[in-house]
């Protein structure tokens, strides 16, 4: 049993792991509802959820409309939420985002989960009436948060980390490589800076030919334009071009060619995935914890 999961010792998994892995389960129910909850995990919060679920499904009832009924899609890819009839998905929730699931240990028909929106970021509790076996969905779910993990760090979750600092150390190669341009740039400006002096205090009206200035290592500094006019022909034609700059494969400052943990190998991923690892990676660690609580506190909540 991995940390990522708890549930009670004397509980017992429902399904075979290939029925949830290469398949699905599926279930019948009564959708009650969700709710927005200020807490992922908690009996109480839980527990205030189904009581204001039902108190307002007991209204809609007195107005003559009926629970929707819809099925429950449970697999190591999450829960799906359908209409029955037209297969129609309303709501799909994945495992990593799911962090807890109750079920009524006296009325065996309720249970419900809390669940992370993926576009608010909000937790949400969803309630269900599941004719008795509000038991067997939560350890069907629970199995399932239990084999998604798994199959996560076999997939390369455990990875995840490591490839943040590797991440971390290209961003400061890219950083030195800058530094490293601006003092090219830097050095570059101060010789031209020496040429022009040089050329500014030399005596003028004399017709002999200069020889190039040089640097302040007694070196005549590199110049695209010319290195061009002044390399000799051999045999009547011209040198090879010289390659230009913006084609030269980037390299770094130890004239290596930068490291990308995306592209490096097959079992590297690109930031759009590594980002999603990420996310599971944060869901899967806070964990799933099953329980088996009391939902009604009163008769109105056994009237639903």
């Amino acid at each position: 049993m991995n940390r990522a999961f708890s549930r009670k010792k004397d509980k017992t998994w429902m399904h075979t792991p290939e029925a949830l892995s290469k398949h699905y389960i599926p279930y019948n129910a009564k959708f009650l509802g969700s709710t927005e909850v200020e807490q992922p995990k908690g009996t109480e919060v839980v527990r205030d959820a189904v009581r204001k679920l039902k108190f307002a499904r007991h209204i809609k009832k007195s107005e003559g409309q009926k629970i929707p009924k819809v099925e429950l899609q449970i697999s190591i890819y999450g829960v799906k939420i359908l209409e029955p009839k037209t297969k129609e998905v309303q709501h799909n929730c994945q495992l990593h985002r799911i962090s807890f699931c109750a079920d009524d240990k006296t009325d065996k028909r309720i249970f419900t989960f809390i669940c992370k929106d993926s576009e608010s970021n909000k937790h949400l509790c969803y309630v269900f009436d599941s004719e008795k076996c509000a038991e067997e969905i939560t350890l069907t779910i629970g199995q399932a948060f239990d084999l998604a993990y798994r199959k996560f760090l076999e997939s390369g979750g455990k990875d995840v980390e490591t490839r943040k600092q590797i991440a971390g150390l290209q961003k400061r190669i890219q950083d030195l490589e800058t530094e490293n341009m601006e003092l090219k740039n830097k050095v570059q400006d101060l010789e031209s800076q020496l040429r022009t002096t040089q050329v500014s205090t030399s005596p003028a009206g004399t017709g002999t030919p200069k020889s190039p200035s040089t640097d302040i290592f007694d070196m005549v500094p590199f110049s695209p334009v010319s290195h061009a006019t002044s390399t000799p022909t051999r045999n009547g034609t011209q040198p090879p071009p010289v390659p230009s700059r913006a084609t030269e494969i980037k390299r770094d400052l130890f004239g290596a060619e930068p490291f990308d943990p995306f592209t490096c190998g097959a079992g590297d991923f690109p930031p759009d995935i590594q980002s999603k690892l990420e996310e599971m990676q944060e869901g899967f660690k806070m964990g799933l914890t099953l329980e088996g609580t009391v939902f009604c506190l009163d008769p109105l909540d056994s009237r639903c």
